[in-house]
């Protein structure tokens, strides 16, 4: 008679593979991707790549243009030693098409795969490893403001500008006017009360604005309000940004 004994074995985990989305201030999305080599051989890591959902278009940032031809930034250097670490960026563009339904997505979104190839250290069968990639959309609110562009430094007591732009991400059609509020050490110029306009859902609109410093050294921007007449609704928008003030070079020979 004989017994049959079973055992199990669990597989250890070649690679461990940490991904993170960010939003930046003007609403691109990126996806960083850590891959840790967890075996204690070499690791060939033979291609990386993206399955997507149809809405977006991913644009590797792992490469750097050199004598007009693109070279990847790890050089042609494709193992991975025992505990050695690689990042890769992406970012994430919305087609035109599906720029209206981007802003109005809520709850966890799937957002397709990431596929690695590797190969053992004694050039073993292409093994795939897939990851399953998941995120939540950012809440915006009904009005999205980003900073499109501001001077590095100012010069005490001088105008200078900030461009902004503004999204309408909810699904009602907005009447936009701007406010400004002084602080004790920003002023802002030009007539507050101005009428920005007509705003669409999912439709965007930039202004600038005109500031100028009272005070040296880094100065916080605030004090500027967004009113939808139609809906009765203030949003209000403190802490801006930050601009370093410098002494004028008139003073300064002085």
């Amino acid at each position: 008679m004989f017994l049959r004994n079973m055992c199990i074995f669990s597989p250890s985990q070649p690679l461990d593979v940490k991904t993170k989305f960010y939003n930046s201030d003007k609403g691109d999305l990126f996806l960083e991707v850590q891959i840790q080599n967890t075996l204690p051989e070499t690791v060939f890591i033979q291609h990386v790549s993206l399955e997507l959902p149809e809405m977006y278009t991913p644009k590797p940032l792992n490469t750097l243009n050199l004598d007009r031809e693109n070279e990847c930034t790890f050089g042609t250097r494709t193992l991975l030693k025992a505990t050695e670490e690689r990042w890769y960026l992406y970012h994430l563009q919305v087609k035109e098409e599906y720029l209206k339904r981007a802003r109005t997505l809520s709850g966890l979104m799937k957002m397709g795969m990431l596929n690695i190839v590797w190969k053992g250290e004694l050039g073993e069968t292409e093994m795939l490893y897939t990851v399953p990639l998941e995120r939540e959309p950012e809440s915006c609110g009904d009005l999205k403001l980003y900073l499109e562009k501001i001077p590095n430094t100012v010069v005490l007591e001088e105008p200078f500008q900030m461009t902004f732009k503004i999204t309408n991400c909810s699904d009602k059609e907005m009447n936009l006017i701007v406010k400004m509020h002084n602080t004790f050490s920003v002023h802002w110029f030009g007539r507050s009360g101005s009428y920005l306009g007509k705003l669409n859902p999912g439709s965007s609109i930039s202004f600038t604005l005109t500031l100028m410093c009272l005070q040296l050294g880094l100065r916080r921007i605030s004090g500027l309000r967004i009113i939808d007449t139609t809906l009765k609704i203030k949003y209000c928008y403190d802490q801006l940004a930050n601009v370093c003030v410098v002494p004028s070079r008139d003073k300064m020979e002085c």
